[in-house]
């Protein structure tokens, strides 16, 4: 017998998480990895964890993730874009709490393009006088 699982689609800038939730008693792994060994710092897991703290659902469910693309920080806000949407299949009446919280929206704040005569999108080049 197949067992039940439930897929949700993250994005947070560049990254793009792929979860999984399974019924099972906690364990958080990305990319093959504990979340401790992958992320390494302990705001980034409180960051993914936020979704199953706010709907108590906290070591109810296997967390399996593939995230690529970005940094840290954004794969870390992609893997709590993915659970929260994965948590909506699980249980519909959890919407109005993730909604709340804003684990729902996906946050669309993106670098800003380079401009041309600058280094960056906003850094003029050094003034010289002459």
């Amino acid at each position: 017998m197949a067992q039940v699982q439930y897929q949700g689609t993250g994005r947070r800038k560049k990254s793009v998480a792929r979860v999984r939730l399974v019924p099972g008693d906690g364990t958080f792994i990305i990319n093959n990895r504990e979340m401790p060994e992958y992320f390494g710092k302990k705001t980034l897991e409180i960051i993914v964890e936020q979704p199953l703290k706010a709907t108590e659902t906290l070591g109810k469910f296997d967390v399996l993730v593939n995230v690529h693309g970005g940094g840290l920080t954004g794969q870390a806000g992609a893997v709590r874009h993915g659970i929260a949407r994965a948590l909506l299949k699980v249980d519909g009446e959890m919407r109005p709490t993730l909604k709340k919280a804003g684990y729902l929206t996906r946050d669309p704040r993106m670098k800003e393009r380079r401009k041309y005569g600058l280094k960056k999108a906003r850094k003029a080049p050094q003034f010289s006088k002459r």
